[in-house]
């Protein structure tokens, strides 16, 4: 069973082993459903537009192509977390640099404006997005790619009633009529499922940090 599961849920470290080989294109898509919302949501709240935040998305994709098959995953040197926020912060100083002198970087909500334009120009790429913004980001990619994980292993209408009772907030009764089960087997779905995406939640943090 323990096997089984494992081949149902590959590591993040057997992963990054597979994009060694840039031809692995089931690994790389992985690889890019899995971090390009991480990527975009940081590029947003650092001030860029959706198209720059897209075009972030885009190079920090085409660097980690560069660069990943060469990486080596050692905790002890450097953690892949860490490797992937320092990668998006530069390609966002990219683009607030391709902005040009005249057009000042927006600052992220809170943060105040000053006048000094020249320093705007010329930002620097740990100021852009914060620690606190990518942990925050980071734990979104968990869920998501927990979800994701989660949703493969199971029936399709299994997760529909967890969604409609948990996220959409249906009253148990109310999504029993709809999918012709039982209030319990809504309850039951709803415990099943949370503790699996708690699994995987944990699993992801323990795979790659």
């Amino acid at each position: 069973m323990a096997k089984h599961r494992d081949e149902l849920i590959p590591t993040r470290r057997s992963l990054l082993q597979r994009l060694k080989n840039l031809e692995n294109s089931s690994g790389w898509q992985e690889f890019f459903d899995t971090y390009w919302q991480l990527v975009y949501g940081v590029a947003r709240k650092a001030g860029l537009t959706d198209a720059e935040a897209q075009d972030v998305v885009q190079e920090t994709m085409i660097a980690a192509a560069k660069n990943l098959p060469t990486f080596q995953y050692d905790p002890a040197i450097g953690s892949f977390k860490a490797w992937l926020l320092n990668m998006t912060r530069w390609r966002i100083s990219d683009q607030v640099r391709k902005r040009g002198p005249f057009v000042p970087h927006q600052k992220p909500a809170g943060q105040t404006t000053r006048s000094t334009a020249t320093t705007d120009a010329i930002p620097d790429p740990g100021s852009l997005v914060s620690e606190e913004a990518w942990e925050k980001e980071w734990q979104q990619a968990r869920l998501r790619a927990a979800i994701d994980k989660v949703k493969r292993r199971l029936d399709p209408q299994k997760y529909q009633i967890f969604d409609f009772y948990v996220n959409k907030e249906w009253p148990a009764a109310k999504v029993a009529d709809a999918f012709g089960v039982s209030v319990e087997q809504v309850y039951l779905a709803k415990h099943r499922i949370t503790e699996m995406l708690k699994e995987e939640v944990q699993r992801f943090g323990k795979e790659i940090t």
